[in-house]
């Protein structure tokens, strides 16, 4: 089925994959990101341009996950052009590289702002439309870091992660009783195909930063991107993450997956995501509301009345 999508942080890495690789699949996709006629222009040219050569249905639109109006005003745009919107995908998001001392409480916040709140803002637009529909897909592009082996001095960057993740946990079950399900994608650390660490900001007290340097920690960033890129398989494709949601876009409703993970360094985190989700499936049976685990479809229980 042809589903309405939108996918957030579209102008590049996972979020421009997965875009491309939704409209291959026969979806109306809408890959968005702010500053179209600015900075990102380029980027929007690209999507017209890949839209036009694979004639496939894809969209750009101007979307800053870090204004409510913003996001507000492309959700009802896409409602306006579809009459309906099927599928959320969450990826916006930055990564910081450095010592957590040297970030300030105010870096910390603001990566917070792009890392959970724009899943918020995004949710509080989208999910009015959701569930007047009774139905429809929210996918979180998680990290392994949330539950895997998690190196230095990426601290403020896995501690917003973790706090995504532990956001689309607990809306899981809020939201299966509208008929909506809900994915966690949980990709692990790519070294290359995307510009994580290409981009990644850095500490801003910067003399904090010159003490871990010209300490004991001399040279340990180097340590630590070359232990990344060593565990790294040589053949490890980004694009399987975007495969990975195409794949859960296209399975029937009600049989897709809770958590996927695309993990090519083998961190640990399915290991430990298992057990966690097990554990809280547990305690919501334990406390009479197992119906919480999969999504109410509304529709054929209507049907099925009639």
């Amino acid at each position: 089925m042809k589903e309405v999508i939108v996918v957030t942080g579209a102008s590049s890495g996972f979020g421009a994959l997965t875009a491309r690789a939704l409209a291959k699949a026969g979806h109306t996709v809408y890959a968005s990101m702010r500053d179209t006629i600015g900075r990102n222009a380029p980027q929007v040219e690209e999507v017209r341009r890949f839209a036009k050569d694979n004639t496939v249905d894809l969209r750009t639109i101007e979307l800053d996950v870090l204004s409510q109006s913003s996001t507000d005003a492309a959700i009802q745009k896409i409602v306006s052009e579809n009459k309906r919107l099927d599928v959320v995908i969450h990826n916006a998001g930055h990564m910081v590289f450095g010592p957590a001392e040297a970030f300030t409480p105010e870096q910390l916040a603001d990566l917070y702002d792009v890392n959970v709140l724009s899943a918020q803002r995004v949710n509080r637009a989208a999910l009015p439309h959701l569930r007047k529909q009774r139905k429809g897909l929210v996918i979180w592009v998680s990290s392994s870091s949330a539950a895997g082996g998690t190196p230095p001095y990426l601290a403020p960057y896995f501690a917003a992660k973790a706090g995504m993740d532990a956001l689309a946990v607990v809306y899981a079950r809020e939201l299966t009783r509208w008929g909506i399900e809900t994915s966690i994608i949980v990709p692990g650390a790519f070294t290359g195909g995307t510009n994580h660490f290409a981009r990644a900001g850095s500490p801003a007290d910067k003399a904090r930063a010159a003490e871990y340097e010209e300490g004991p920690y001399a040279g340990f960033a180097d340590q630590v991107r070359n232990g990344f890129a060593s565990i790294v398989p040589a053949d490890a494709d980004v694009s399987l993450v975007a495969d990975a949601i195409v794949k859960v876009v296209d399975a029937p409703f009600g049989k897709r997956p809770f958590r996927v993970h695309i993990d090519p360094t083998q961190d640990g985190a399915e290991v430990v995501n298992a057990v966690s989700d097990r554990i809280r499936a547990e305690l919501l049976r334990r406390i009479g509301l197992a119906d919480l685990l999969t999504p109410l479809e509304v529709a054929a229980e209507s049907q099925s009345a009639a």
